[in-house]
């Protein structure tokens, strides 16, 4: 598997081939500014103490605070951190929002733990990170296996120890606890408008037949937006099973099926089909919301689609991205594609710094308003500088982040 890092980095000098900046400049970009690393002792159910590892890596903080999720997960290592830290540096400069970019968690199954055990957790998490966050310094929110709960418990763990009510040190909390209103859809949304604000451009036709890779939130989400719109979701997977329908699914009664059984497996109206081929599917609109890596030197040359807009991190390896553009497949980055969740949850610190609470209508007006807009102008540096919109998209987050940097 491609060392996700290693990854990011070769992006990078993808973008500076076509546009130069200053290599001090790069130089620093390429290491975060700080990785914390500590040990906090977990008290269990049954009187025994476990050590767990826990991590925040903070990257970037040259245009506003560290911003990021936190997750807990058995499997992380920081590699793969590092480069989601790099990842949300430049997804927020390409977001025009005011964060900076970090990233953090604990090695742990948290499935593994009771309710109170995990509340235990999320409150030494925040006990021994507390010097290092805070609402103009760093702020994280939640990612996989973390929940608005978990975020509720930091919260809180913050305001005891430093007396701060604000709860501005952590985004993605439940919304009677300061959360923000849209955020569940944010992410899946924020995809959707970028995919309405380039259709035309990208000759698209009216009834678009999409695929979507992984079907948690993100996915979800997406399909419905997209089936409300008109398209049709042809296919979809989770970790257990793929289903196809050359019809297209009916998405509320899939999501039903989901919610009910944890799968999409035996969704009535619709074959089982391999992993694999599902992202080799012939499809006008292809969606990654699921893990990185998904498409590589190895299959890039089988992909069908017109346009993959990426949901997940890092879904499609350097060398990939090379084959698609040769192929005439234009590639919408997770950088501007996913950047709802986070445009969302810097909202969300607004509305928290200046003690307010906006309707969901108002976050969601933003959110396309700005993500609208930063399309439309990656696509026509993209068209400018003759190269895909994963460099556009880097060399207008490297331009804002150097000025910054300057200031």
């Amino acid at each position: 598997m491609p060392n996700p890092f290693e990854n990011a980095l070769k992006q990078l000098d993808r973008a500076t081939a076509i546009q130069s900046f200053d290599q001090d400049f790069l130089d620093k970009l390429k290491k975060p500014n700080q990785e914390i690393r500590k040990i906090v002792q977990l008290e269990m159910n049954d009187g025994s103490k476990r050590d767990i590892e826990i991590y925040r890596v903070q990257h970037n903080n040259s245009r506003g605070p560290y911003k990021g999720g936190i997750r807990f997960h058995q499997d992380t290592d920081i590699e793969e951190v590092k480069a989601l830290a790099f990842w949300m540096t430049l997804k927020t400069a390409v977001a025009n929002i005011p964060m900076g970019g970090g990233k953090g968690g604990a090695t742990i199954n948290p499935k593994e733990l009771s309710k109170a055990e995990l509340e235990r957790l999320s409150r030494a998490w925040m006990q021994a990170m507390v010097e290092h966050v805070g609402p103009q310094k760093d702020v994280p929110a939640p990612d996989v296996n973390t929940t608005p709960e978990i975020m509720k418990w930091m919260a809180d763990e913050f305001e005891k120890i430093t007396g701060d009510s604000s709860g501005a040190v952590i985004t993605g909390k439940p919304i009677e606890n300061g959360g923000s209103e849209g955020r569940g859809v944010a992410t899946a949304l924020g995809g959707f408008y970028v995919f309405e604000a380039l259709k035309d451009k990208l000759n698209l036709p009216e009834q678009c037949r999409v695929v979507i890779q992984g079907f948690g939130n993100a996915g979800q989400y997406a399909a419905k937006f997209f089936k409300d719109a008109g398209h049709k979701v042809i296919a979809v997977s989770d970790s257990r099973a793929a289903i196809h329908n050359p019809d297209g699914h009916h998405v509320d009664s899939l999501m039903e099926h989901k919610s009910s059984t944890r799968a999409v497996t035996d969704f009535s109206g619709a074959s089982q089909i391999e992993h694999d081929s599902l992202l080799e599917l012939e499809c006008d609109v292809l969606i990654p919301a699921f893990i990185e890596n998904q498409i590589t030197k190895e299959n890039a040359d089988r992909i069908n689609t017109k346009v993959v807009l990426e949901l997940a991190n890092g879904p499609i390896t350097p060398e990939a991205d090379d084959i698609l553009f040769a192929k005439g497949i234009q590639v919408i980055p997770d950088i501007l594609a996913n950047s709802g969740g986070v445009t969302v949850s810097t909202f969300e610190w607004e509305q928290n710094v200046k003690g307010e609470h906006w309707s969901e209508k108002e976050v969601l007006d933003k959110l396309k308003e700005n993500i609208q807009r930063e399309a439309l102008n990656i696509y026509n540096r993209a068209q400018e500088l003759n190269t895909d919109m994963r460099c556009a998209a880097f060399i207008v987050a490297l331009e804002r982040l150097e000025q910054a940097q300057q200031n």
